[in-house]
């Protein structure tokens, strides 16, 4: 999994989770929403932009945080 965040323009209600998958929305100050949260793989990740293409939301960026860490221990291959 990975943790993507997706703008929009224009402020959502937090009832609109749900449908995005049950991303995070937070509405900024600038008139964006940011939904964030993780989401499996790309399949998935072109449904939720598919959503907010349906919704007509103007897209302003997608951003990936990186996969999501499972374990907390790592191993190195660097010698």
């Amino acid at each position: 999994m990975t943790v993507y965040e997706i703008r929009v323009k224009g402020h959502l209600d937090g009832h609109w989770s749900e449908w995005f998958d049950g991303l995070t929305i937070a509405n900024v100050e600038n008139g964006e929403a940011a939904l964030s949260g993780e989401i499996v793989d790309q399949s998935a990740l072109h449904g939720v932009l598919n959503k907010v293409r349906d919704l007509g939301l103007p897209l302003v960026a997608v951003r990936s945080a990186g996969p999501v860490c499972q374990d907390s221990t790592r191993t190195s291959t660097a010698q």
